[in-house]
């Protein structure tokens, strides 16, 4: 269906094509199929482009994905848990007017749910006058009874909100779920940023995109106000479960950004109710901890014994007021979907107003006038779990025919409070940059918005943006990123022309000049120790194969050159002792497992997922070159010249590091260690 357009904006031919649903709301289009106002620069902008200028923005972004290392992880897919962040080319706009209404609506929403747990974890008001039933509270498993009567900072448990936002079809904006436990997804929206602005960077001006850098700022705030009020400089750290988690890259890329230690459970320890992170100069205190961690996991004292990522004795620090935790342990409960449907009269208990963003319709089982309404209209809703232990995947009633139905209600009948029904969403659609070998065309998503919020003195501050995600497939209803979902930048467009302010010159002291890191977990220092000893390594391996077979080659390939190649081969355990053939040596070589170079440089790799905020853009992106010559060792092929072809590469990767490491990382003990790692190898290998 083609565009209409105002007077003066051209027609885009990239909308000719474009697919849309009519029971669906068009972010782009309005009900006359005209191009809304907020879209139109930018379509004028892909209107004006060419093929090559589109495909040479298309390459930028995918190439910035892949260097940066942005990943995010797989838990189904066993042989490759790293998947690249996927971000479409085309950024979602909201509109000024729209945008101060959604503001204000998830502050007011943020503050509701505070006071909730506030409540929950205090006097329980709400349980003895029945706003909420405890059948939904009690049964949670994220409601944490060791977290009782706890006190924190400010009387604030939620320190950070997200939540995820769909449209109705008539355009009104729904709540789909509230984010409270740890919510995911910040540091990516922060990255997709930095990448899509300099994709457009005039049209990014053009717009009067606002920053969403003063969420960030903000979360440092946050974090610095928590700690004790007795102590000195305070010390917030991040902590995350490790680098198997899905969204292990942002828990790095925060550290960074908010300029605190990414730390391990086992970087820390409980001492006469005092948490300390082991660095390489002794214990230092930690007064907050951001944590990534979910909330049982957080102490296996008191909460989850069979938890290995967590910091025993975390919970008596906390009763003690001598650390700070955001969120607060057991700020999970609320992230029930049962709750939806109670938010809006306890917002007018709680604060005499009405709930200004409201959820999609819900109705908990647990009550029997409602589970009757829902159970009369199963065939239209969306049947959920109301705990998470449940592990029960979101049913869609439209989809089962009568005996699935019938069963289904069997199972609501026999655990009401355990089930929630929701209306069906229809999530509005945006465009998509699609992707294809000759040019790219427009085609049309379903998209959610996911937003956050940073607890401030003056209340709840909104990220004016977000991260939005996008449907897989044309005609999905869901949007998920472990089904293969894609990722938007979310461009909130000012009301008025942003000036920024003229920044004043300031005199540079030894702390800008000098960087010292007095905060090096020692577990970091040690990984650091063997990344220096792993580089070494395959750097020695790397021109000790290509000399070999160079050899081999320049003797002409006679019987002695094999001999003498087959001998070092052997020193080195390269090969086993049985007879080899020239082509099955090369293949033995490159490929042996134990200690060969794929071993070799599979645990370089993995030593340096664990020091990743240590290193430089630059370093990193080497390090992900040589990890993908690792994985392309599989098929490289056997004959000799690309044996050499495939170390000539390698050796220019590996040789980077060492410059790195000189010049690229900052010289305090952390470094210091690593360079010992590279010289007692060097040192080993020459002997």
């Amino acid at each position: 269906m083609s565009a209409q357009v105002d007077a003066g904006v051209p027609a885009p031919a990239l909308l000719v094509d474009y697919e849309r649903d009519p029971l669906r709301y068009q972010e782009l289009l309005d009900a006359s199929g005209a191009v809304r106002p907020q879209w139109r620069e930018l379509m004028a902008e892909l209107d004006r482009a060419t093929p090559l200028q589109m495909r040479h923005r298309q390459q930028f972004v995918a190439r910035q994905v892949r260097e940066n290392g942005i990943t995010y992880n797989i838990y189904s897919e066993a042989k490759d848990i790293q998947r690249p962040w996927d971000l479409d080319l085309l950024p979602q706009l909201v509109d000024a007017s729209e945008w101060q209404h959604l503001a204000s609506g998830i502050a007011q929403r943020a503050s509701v749910l505070n006071a909730v747990l506030a409540d929950l974890y205090g006097p329980q008001q709400l349980l003895r006058t029945g706003m909420l039933p405890a059948e939904l509270i009690f049964g949670h498993n994220n409601f944490l009874w060791p977290c009782q009567n706890i006190k924190v900072p400010g009387n604030t448990y939620l320190h950070v909100y997200a939540v995820d936002l769909a449209r109705a079809p008539n355009g009104a904006w729904w709540v789909v779920a509230d984010r409270t436990q740890a919510p995911s997804g910040a540091g990516y929206a922060l990255e997709n940023r930095q990448i899509i602005s300099h994709a457009f960077p005039d049209l990014y001006r053009q717009l009067d995109v606002r920053p969403i850098n003063g969420f960030f700022r903000a979360l440092q705030t946050c974090l610095q106000g928590l700690a004790p009020s007795e102590t000195g400089a305070p010390l917030s750290v991040l902590l995350t479960p490790g680098r198997f988690n899905e969204t292990y890259f942002e828990h790095v890329y925060l550290a960074r950004q908010l300029g605190v230690p990414l730390v391990e459970g086992q970087d820390l320890s409980v001492r006469d109710a005092t948490v300390y992170m082991k660095t390489l100069g002794g214990l230092q205190r930690v007064h907050t901890i951001l944590r990534r961690l979910d909330d049982d996991f957080c102490d296996p004292l008191e909460l989850r014994s069979d938890s290995a990522l967590g910091v025993a004795g975390l919970l008596e620090a906390l009763r003690a007021g001598r650390v700070a935790v955001a969120n607060a342990l057991g700020s999970g409960v609320v992230e029930s979907p049962g709750l939806l449907g109670f938010l809006p009269r306890i917002c007018e208990a709680l604060r005499g107003e009405k709930l200004a963003l409201p959820s999609v319709a819900t109705w908990w089982c647990g009550e029997a006038p409602v589970r009757a309404h829902a159970l009369q209209r199963l065939h239209r809703l969306v049947i959920k779990g109301a705990f998470p232990s449940q592990h029960f995947e979101p049913v869609d009633g439209s989809k089962l025919d009568t005996a699935a139905l019938a069963e289904l209600r069997k199972r609501i009948e026999a655990r009401p409070h355990a089930y929630v029904a929701q209306e069906q969403v229809h999530l509005s659609q945006t465009p998509i940059w699609q992707r294809s070998k000759t040019a790219g065309k427009l085609a049309a998503r379903a998209v959610s918005m996911r937003v956050y919020a940073v607890a401030t003195a003056d209340g709840y501050l909104v990220m004016p943006g977000g991260l939005s995600r996008v449907a897989a497939k044309a005609g999905a209803s869901t949007v998920s990123m472990q089904r293969g979902g894609c990722s938007k930048d979310t461009w909130v467009l000012a009301d008025a022309p942003l000036f920024s302010a003229q920044q004043l010159p300031r005199t540079l002291g030894v702390r800008d000049v000098v960087r010292k890191d007095p905060y090096l977990p020692s577990r970091l220092v040690e990984n650091l120790y063997w990344l220096g000893r792993y580089s070494e390594r395959s750097d020695n391996l790397t021109r000790l194969l290509r000399g070999m077979f160079a050899r081999y080659v320049n003797d002409g390939g006679s019987g002695l050159a094999l001999a003498s190649v087959i001998d070092v081969a052997r020193a080195r355990n390269l090969i086993a002792r049985k007879p080899v053939s020239r082509v099955t040596l090369v293949e033995a070589v490159l490929r042996s497992e134990a200690g060969g170079l794929r071993d070799i440089l599979a645990r370089l790799y993995w030593s340096a997922t664990q020091v990743r905020g240590r290193l430089s853009q630059e370093n990193w992106r080497a390090i992900v070159e040589i990890h993908r010559e690792q994985v392309a060792l599989s098929t490289v092929s056997a004959d000799l010249q690309g044996a050499m072809e495939f170390l000539d590469r390698l050796l220019m990767s590996v040789s980077a590091l060492s410059g790195f490491a000189m010049d690229d990382m900052t010289h305090d003990d952390g470094w210091r260690f690593l360079v010992i790692g590279r010289r007692l190898e060097r040192l080993q290998f020459l002997a």
